[in-house]
């Protein structure tokens, strides 16, 4: 009788470490190495597998364990007021390559945003290439850098400069006389010499969304300090890229 029950407490306890590690895990399976080999930066992050059950915009998806998940470090148009257009179409570009699909989440520093999503790496299973990453090669976002998740900054910065250069998704312009419209502050100073993109670690510009109206604030101005950041931004240019509108004062 005590060896039955020596067996039982033993067998409820690798259940119990079997369903954490998959809540939770910091040992890598086979699959989740190789992403790791990729993107050494992630070694030792603990991460979970959730699957995908609805896209709710091109940056932020809902899982079936019930999370709402944001990705980090970028930015899709919003689906509804004036970038609605543009907004459908990463919707639809996210929404085809990851509605019902296992996803591969690792964190950054921080967990959660002030809305309670999980923010995240997201890696689709079994492939290497990050999501996050691929949203900005092929031309489906900007980049959104805000503390203290700043792992990819500069690389993810490197490439929507080059999406935009090549005019990849979104950044398609059919007028092309008219290409400077698109281009950020790192891409103007590259134009001018500047070896790298400029590194942003505190990104300082508000921007603020009040139903349809998307308007950002720089530092100093008259309304800056009462008004509450929805999404932060490093230059004017990111911030109009993003929809947003300056502020009158």
């Amino acid at each position: 009788m005590k060896r039955l029950s020596f067996l039982i407490v033993v067998a409820a306890a690798i259940m119990l470490i079997s369903g954490c590690s998959q809540a939770g895990r910091s040992a890598a399976d086979p699959d989740v190495q190789k992403m790791i080999d990729r993107y050494p930066d992630l070694a030792g992050k603990p991460y979970t597998i959730e699957q995908v059950e609805r896209i709710i915009d091109g940056d932020t998806f809902a899982t079936a364990e019930g999370h709402k998940v944001r990705l980090i470090g970028v930015n899709t148009p919003e689906v509804k007021g004036e970038s609605k257009e543009l907004g459908l179409k990463a919707s639809a570009y996210a929404a085809n390559l990851l509605k019902g699909k296992q996803v591969v989440l690792f964190p950054d520093t921080g967990d959660t945003d002030k809305y309670g999503r999980l923010l995240r790496y997201v890696f689709i299973e079994q492939e290497t290439t990050m999501f996050n990453e691929r949203l900005l090669t092929d031309g489906y976002a900007s980049v959104m850098t805000i503390q203290p998740n700043v792992t990819y900054a500069d690389y993810f910065v490197a490439l929507e400069r080059q999406a935009r250069a090549a005019g990849t998704g979104l950044w398609g312009n059919p007028d092309e006389s008219e290409p400077e419209e698109k281009a950020t502050a790192a891409d103007k100073e590259s134009k001018e010499g500047t070896k790298s993109a400029p590194t942003c670690q505190d990104p300082q510009i508000k921007g603020n969304i009040r139903g349809s109206s998307k308007i950002y604030h720089m530092p100093g101005g008259q309304s800056y300090e009462q008004t509450k950041a929805e999404q932060m931004f490093c230059t004017e240019d990111e911030a109009a890229a993003a929809g947003f509108r300056k502020a009158a004062r």
